[in-house]
């Protein structure tokens, strides 16, 4: 593993060369670290799949430093697509568009249509445009972890997933710390396939129209099977009185704390030292620790992490997709929600 500063010049010049070689690099955005290969190459993008684990039919995001680097991999965009791209283009909002015949097949998992984003962190813009003075249209990379696995927002994080061959921009921790939202405009309604820290509302004012929900006929997407972002203890959802009653924490009186258990929550709770983390009141404060917290409360002594679910408000709606696909039995339907959300 070879962990190098992201603004250092040198730093970036060499992964840039290592895409152009088809190589793998680990890249900071604003949203979580990426896993990237040129999305040109379907051999490239194949060793992201390899490294992660990943079904070849589950759909990667292809990054671009601007609108017009989406002309290579767009057969269209519609004017839905256009207008969330000029509201929050750089930023952490995907579009899945017709994709242009015979490219990028294996980014889209064989689909007849691509996921484009524009990512917004200094040292993904300053990869993606050195890389594309090598010859790079754009990179494929989906979060830089196994697959199924919690995402990583720090550089380290990448490390304790991946072996020593692995090139890693370090960019500091990431501001937004969960996925973008994926918005599928490529058939003639918006649909909101997976939120993100952007409100609904506020994609809805860009857009001029309300998203509609997936439907059977939606493309896959990165990020929306139903377990997802797991660490490796059981996650379990409760409502606050439910937390406290399986707590037992009725009474005054604190009980001995329940063996092999961690909690993350809003209300306070009596813990030893290393098994109880605040939940912010603020969703975008929440949205930027979830996957930090989730990974720091994982070690090997935890067998249960017991989340008390954050309020059920539009401006949550990401936070509370992400713990859902946590708790998620993995053997549970898409869109199902497993015998680990109480």
């Amino acid at each position: 593993m070879t962990v190098l500063r992201g603004d250092d010049p040198a730093a970036l010049a060499a992964a840039a060369e290592r895409l152009a070689a088809g190589e793998l690099v680990a890249l900071p955005t604003e949203t979580v670290y990426g896993l990237g290969a040129r999305a040109d190459q379907d051999d490239a993008v194949a060793r992201i799949f390899a490294a992660k684990g990943r079904p070849a039919d589950h759909p990667l995001i292809v990054h671009v430093a601007d609108a017009a680097g989406a002309a290579p991999f767009a057969a269209d965009l519609p004017p839905a697509a256009q207008r969330l791209m000029a509201a929050f283009w750089p930023g952490p909002v995907t579009v899945i568009v017709p994709r242009r015949e015979g490219v990028a097949t294996a980014s889209a998992g064989g689909q007849s249509s691509i996921g484009l984003r524009c990512p917004a962190h200094p040292v993904a813009q300053a990869l993606l445009r050195a890389a594309a003075a090598r010859g790079v249209p754009g990179v494929s990379a989906p979060s830089a972890n196994r697959f199924g696995r919690v995402s990583p927002t720090t550089a380290a994080h990448v490390a304790d997933e991946f072996g020593p061959d692995l090139l890693v921009l370090d960019g500091g921790d990431c501001e937004v710390g969960i996925e973008s939202a994926i918005v599928d405009v490529s058939r003639g309604r918006p649909v909101l396939l997976r939120p993100g820290v952007l409100p609904r509302e506020v994609l809805e004012a860009a857009l001029g129209e309300p998203l509609h929900a997936p439907d059977a006929a939606a493309p896959r997407a990165s990020g929306t099977l139903a377990s997802h972002y797991a660490p490796r203890a059981r996650v379990r959802l409760f409502d606050a009185a439910g937390l406290a009653t399986a707590l037992c924490r009725a009474d005054t009186s604190v009980p001995p704390w329940p063996e092999g258990v961690a909690v993350y929550s809003r209300q306070p709770v009596a813990a030893p030292a290393g098994r109880w983390h605040a939940m912010p009141a603020e969703p975008v404060a929440a949205a930027h620790e979830l996957f930090a917290v989730l990974r720091a409360l994982d070690v090997p002594a935890v067998r249960e992490i017991w989340i008390e679910q954050p309020p059920d408000l539009p401006a949550w709606e990401g936070v509370r997709d992400r713990l859902r696909r946590a708790a998620a039995d993995p053997g549970a339907e898409a869109g199902a929600p497993g015998p680990g959300a109480l």
